[in-house]
């Protein structure tokens, strides 16, 4: 499972959907989708301009955490 910590860094810098998607140039939907967590694909271009903003390297934006599913078994 890839999470994603957007909200989390959002937050730290006290800044909403909108704004990071009038400072990053992205479309609000996909700025939503990775903050609630529901994107299925992003652009490798989406990525940069959010670790630009967000000074932050790609293991700080993304987090590849084990399935709790398959954790169980």
């Amino acid at each position: 499972m890839i999470r994603c910590h957007l909200s989390t860094l959002m937050g730290r810098d006290k800044l909403r959907v909108s704004d990071v998607s009038r400072l990053t140039g992205l479309n609000r939907s996909t700025v939503t989708a990775l903050y609630r967590e529901t994107a299925t694909r992003i652009e490798l271009s989406a990525v940069e301009k959010l670790c630009q903003l967000f000074h932050c390297g790609v293991g700080e934006l993304f987090e590849a955490r084990p399935d709790q599913d398959k954790a169980s078994r």
